[in-house]
């Protein structure tokens, strides 16, 4: 099946480079703990680096894909990852807020790019 629509990866790629990111994708590192952990996306401008998951699903994300999230970004030891998919739980938005995470939906990317 062909489709016209950029997938998430090709959105968001897109969205970061032009915020002036330079982007390295499948990114992996061994964290604090030998546990070696794959991000979709590394972000980095000037003296910054966030790391990106994106989940292209057709359900909301919950909490548990961002405490792991939260807890792979810690031990690789960059802070405030980003998680972009459909939708999250409203747990999941208040764990993120407390967290200094940043979430996003693929409408807000799709509206921010233009």
């Amino acid at each position: 099946m062909t489709t016209d629509h950029p997938s998430l990866k090709e959105l968001v790629t897109s969205y970061f480079k032009q915020k002036g990111y330079a982007v390295t994708e499948n990114f992996s590192l061994e964290g604090l703990f030998g546990i070696n952990h794959t991000f979709d996306l590394l972000i980095q401008k000037d003296q910054e680096k966030r790391l990106v998951w994106f989940r292209d699903w057709n359900r909301t994300v919950g909490i548990n894909m961002i405490i792991k999230m939260d807890n792979a970004s810690a031990d690789v030891a960059i802070p405030n990852p980003i998680m972009i998919s459909q939708q999250f739980s409203w747990h999941a938005r208040a764990y993120a807020k407390r967290r200094g995470m940043e979430l996003l939906t693929k409408a807000e990317i799709i509206k921010r790019s233009h």
